[in-house]
C-alpha cells in the first residue's frame, strides 16, 4: 500500500473533476471455484485500488461530492472468520490507513443508498465487468440489470482515465518491480526450452517464478510454438528442433502494477537463417517505434512507422511487393502484422480497458480506424509524459488469414501469396518492451531482457 497521502490526493483530484452526486466504488468479492469456501486467488478492482488502496474483498467506497464526504463500507470479520484466517484488521483500522475517517457496515450502506434514492440524487458508477458488480449496483440504485452497462457515468469514466493514464514515480517504480520478475521469467523460459518436451513444462516453470515471489501473473501466460496464434493460452504442443517459441508474459508488483514482455526464441537455442531474417525485421520495427516515442507524437503514427519497417523488410524478402507507400495505404501489411503496436500499461495489463478502450486510447483529434489491423490499435492518441506503453510489433504467418485473403484476391498487387503460403508452419515473431514517456522523450523500463539475436541465443544456452 502507498502512503495515505497518495490516496487522499487521488480522491481529491477526482472530486475536483466532477461537480455533484454520489461516486460508487464497489470492490471485488471472493469468487468461488467450485464451492463457496474454495475460491480463486483474490484480485481487487483496479480503480478501487487506485483510490482506496484496500486489497481485501467485500468493501465498497463512496464519495458524496456535495458534502465532500468519503466513506468505506464493509463488515468486520467475526470470531468464526478469525478461527480460519487469523487476526484481522477492523474496517476503521483499514480505512484510517488510507485517510478515510468514516466507515460503516454493508447494512449501513444499504440504508444510506435508500436515502440517496429517495432524494433522487445523481449516482455515478463505472462500467461493471463482473456479475456481482451488476447485482450490487442494481440493489443500490434500483436500475434494472439489463440497463446497468449502459448507465455508467461518462464524467466518472473520463475523470478516472485522465488520472490513471499519467503514472506517478511510485507507480513507475512498481512496474519496474514487476519487470524484475519478468526478466527472471524470460531467462527461465529461454534456458529450459528444448526439443522433445511439452510446452506446459516450461510455461509452468515460468509461472512458478511469479508464484515464488508471492505475486500473481498479470495475465495468463502465452507460450507456444504456434506463435501465429496471438493469444494462445494452450500449452499442449511438444517442442521440436527448428520451432520458434513466443513467450508473452507478465507479473504483478506488490501493489498490483503489471509488466508485459514478449520474447521470441528458437527451441534448440539457434535461429535458422529464415527465422533470423524475420526476427531482425521485427526487432528493427521494435527499435524504430521506441526511438519515436515522445510527448506530443500520435501513437498511431508510431504504429504506422513500425508497419513501414515491416513492409519494407517483407518486400526485401519477397513476401510483399510493389510500392511500399501504396501497400501501407491499402493495409496489405496487416496480413502479416494484424494487431496494434501496443497499449497502456498500469494496474491493468491493458490499462483501463474495462472503462472503454476508445476513451483510453482515442480522442476528438484521433479516431479509431476501421481498416483491418489498424482497427486493433488500442492506443492512437498523442503521447503524454507519464504514459507507460507497450511496444510489440510482430510478423505472423496465419494459414487461415492467408487462405482467406488469397481467395478474395485481397491486396494481390502487394502480397506474393505463393511465398506467403510457403511460410505456413513458421509460426510468428513478436518482441515487446514497456516504455515510459518522459518530459523530453522516453525510457525503456526495467533491466534489459535479451532481444538481440546473439543475446537471445546466449540466454537459451544458459
Amino acid at each position: 500500500m502507498f502512503s495515505k497521502e497518495t490516496y487522499i490526493e487521488r480522491r481529491k483530484g477526482l472530486k475536483d473533476r466532477i461537480d455533484s452526486g454520489i461516486l460508487l466504488f464497489p470492490g471485488n468479492e471472493e469468487s468461488a471455484m467450485n464451492y463457496p469456501a474454495n475460491t480463486f486467488p483474490f484480485r481487487q478492482d483496479s480503480s478501487f485500488l487506485y483510490y482506496w488502496g484496500l486489497d481485501v474483498p467485500g468493501v465498497t467506497g463512496l464519495i458524496d461530492l456535495d458534502s465532500d464526504t468519503e466513506m468505506l463500507f464493509g463488515n468486520d470479520f467475526t470470531v468464526d472468520d478469525i478461527v480460519w484466517m487469523g487476526p484481522q484488521k477492523t474496517m476503521a483500522e483499514m480505512a484510517s490507513e488510507v485517510g478515510v475517517a468514516r466507515t460503516g457496515s454493508l447494512d449501513d450502506l444499504a440504508k444510506m443508498m435508500e436515502t440517496v434514492l429517495a432524494k433522487k440524487r445523481e449516482i455515478h458508477f463505472l462500467p461493471p465487468y463482473r456479475g456481482e458488480h451488476i447485482l450490487s449496483i442494481e440493489s443500490m440504485t434500483g436500475i434494472p440489470t439489463s440497463e446497468i452497462p449502459g448507465r455508467s457515468s461518462d464524467a466518472f469514466i473520463r475523470s478516472v482515465v485522465s488520472q490513471r493514464s499519467v503514472k506517478q514515480d511510485q507507480e513507475v517504480a512498481e512496474i519496474e518491480k514487476a519487470l524484475a520478475i519478468s526478466l527472471e521469467m524470460n531467462r527461465t523460459g529461454m534456458h529450459l526450452s528444448r526439443p522433445g518436451i511439452l510446452e506446459a513444462e516450461v510455461a509452468g516453470a515460468v509461472e512458478g517464478v511469479v508464484l515464488s515471489k508471492g505475486r500473481i501473473v498479470s495475465f495468463p501466460i502465452i507460450f507456444s510454438v504456434r506463435g501465429e496464434v496471438l493469444h494462445g493460452h494452450s500449452h499442449h504442443n511438444i517442442m521440436k528442433k527448428g520451432d520458434l517459441l513466443v513467450l508473452d508474459s507478465g507479473s504483478e508488483s506488490p501493489e498490483h502494477y503489471a509488466s508485459d514482455i514478449t520474447r521470441t526464441f528458437p527451441v534448440d537455442g539457434k535461429f535458422t537463417g529464415a527465422q533470423r531474417d524475420i526476427y531482425e525485421i521485427v526487432l528493427a520495427a521494435n527499435k524504430k517505434a521506441i526511438a519515436l516515442m515522445a510527448p506530443g507524437v500520435p501513437h498511431r503514427d508510431i504504429h504506422l512507422s513500425a508497419a513501414r519497417v515491416i513492409t519494407e523488410g517483407l518486400t526485401d524478402l519477397g513476401f510483399m511487393k510493389g510500392n511500399v507507400d501504396d501497400a501501407l495505404e491499402s493495409g496489405a501489411h496487416a496480413m502479416f502484422f494484424p494487431h496494434g503496436l501496443g497499449h497502456m500499461l498500469g494496474l491493468d495489463v491493458h490499462d483501463m480497458e474495462g472503462l472503454g478502450e476508445d476513451i483510453v486510447g482515442y480522442d476528438e483529434e484521433i479516431k479509431r480506424s476501421d481498416q483491418f489491423g489498424l482497427a486493433y490499435l488500442r492506443l492512437g492518441r498523442r503521447l503524454k509524459p507519464g504514459f507507460v506503453i507497450t511496444v510489440e510489433p510482430g510478423i505472423y504467418f496465419m494459414p487461415e488469414l492467408i487462405a482467406q485473403w488469397k481467395a478474395k484476391g485481397k491486396c494481390r498487387d502487394f502480397i506474393d501469396y505463393t511465398k506467403a503460403e510457403s511460410a505456413v508452419g513458421f509460426g510468428g515473431v513478436r518482441i515487446e518492451d514497456d516504455v515510459l514517456i518522459t518530459e523530453d522523450g522516453h525510457r525503456v523500463l526495467g533491466e534489459p531482457i535479451a532481444k538481440e539475436v546473439k543475446d537471445v541465443e546466449a540466454w537459451c544456452k544458459g
